[in-house]
């Protein structure tokens, strides 16, 4: 199994409140650039802060919500799979750059979905993670091909991951290919990618799921309780129980 891939990593290692302030910004300035609109939105949200409040605030803002907040609507719909009075709910937090949501995607939900989600028994709920200005595009191209073809854009993308993500070149040509497949025009694809306000709810998305403790992707909730790993292994044996209850 690959690893989880960390929001956190950074040549300098500072410490977790200005990487996740620092995070914010570079996505979001990032992403602006990439797609070319202006920097005045960016230029609106707050520089980090390096005070002692300021930490503390950050610190206590971490983990914050409980397991009862978890289903709640956020900044975004969720996005789907399974029945929706399933007696499971799994909540994933995932980045579509992370070599480990792939995995999950590609080798272990196919298994999950044949044992549990299709009978009915579980239900997936999918929430991005984005943390780089190709997987925050990725998930804006997904959630601008709306209705029933956002997830399997996103299935796609995971798929190709190899081929957009890891481009040596410019790598919105390769998104905009699989964007096709799904019926987006070259216009409705330009226009997606300079919607402010879906990046910025993509990054409330994020920071939200910061609050409930995600520090890394993917991260999984059943029912309300974070899985410590992501095999169909260690799925089962936190859905059995839930069972046979």
């Amino acid at each position: 199994m690959w690893g989880t891939c960390a929001v956190t990593k950074t040549l300098n290692s500072p410490g977790p409140d200005q990487l996740l302030t620092r995070r914010r910004l570079m996505l979001a300035g990032a992403v602006l650039a990439t797609v070319g609109v202006g920097i005045s939105w960016v230029m609106s949200l707050s520089a980090p802060r390096t005070d002692t409040a300021a930490k503390g605030r950050t610190r206590r803002r971490a983990g914050k919500l409980g397991p009862e907040e978890l289903l709640k609507p956020g900044p975004l719909p969720d996005l789907a799979i399974g029945k929706a009075n399933a007696p499971i709910t799994i909540v994933e937090y995932a980045s579509m750059t992370c070599p480990a949501c792939a995995n999950f995607h590609n080798k272990v939900l196919p298994v999950l979905k044949e044992k549990y989600i299709d009978k009915g028994q579980v239900r997936l709920v999918f929430r991005e993670f984005p943390f780089d200005e190709r997987g925050a595009a990725a998930s804006m191209i997904a959630r601008c091909a709306g209705g029933d073809k956002s997830l399997p854009l996103i299935s796609a993308l995971f798929t190709k991951q190899d081929e957009w993500a890891q481009a040596k070149t410019d790598f919105r040509p390769k998104l905009f290919a699989l964007a096709q497949q799904v019926g987006l025009t070259r216009q409705a694809f330009d226009r997606c990618l300079q919607n402010e306000k879906l990046l910025k709810d993509l990054v409330a998305l994020r920071d939200r799921g910061i609050a409930f403790g995600v520090n890394q992707t993917p991260t999984f909730f059943v029912n309300g309780t974070k899985l410590a790993g992501a095999t169909i292994e260690d799925f089962e044996k936190a859905i059995t129980p839930l069972l046979t209850r």
